[in-house]
């Protein structure tokens, strides 16, 4: 049996500055990662002008992270 490779992270509910663990491997995701080392921006979704919420990949599992919650930080 495959575990999940699909996630959702709600922004909301993480402590600190943005920086979380991936689900599945533990792989620490910043927002600070600029060059695509730990994950890729696989598609951004807007809600009128603001970010409504991502679609990152984790390089080390390949697990797809769906992240919301983006409307709390304006």
């Amino acid at each position: 049996m495959q575990t999940s490779r699909f996630f959702t992270v709600d922004l909301t509910k993480i402590n600190g500055k943005g920086d979380f663990s991936c689900p599945r491997c533990g792989t620490k995701i910043s927002p600070d990662d600029r060059n695509e080392k730990t994950y890729k921006i696989l598609d951004a979704h807007m809600r009128g002008d603001e970010l409504d919420s991502i679609m990152l990949l984790c390089n080390k599992c390949e697990s797809q992270i769906h992240l919301t919650g983006f409307h709390a930080l304006s």
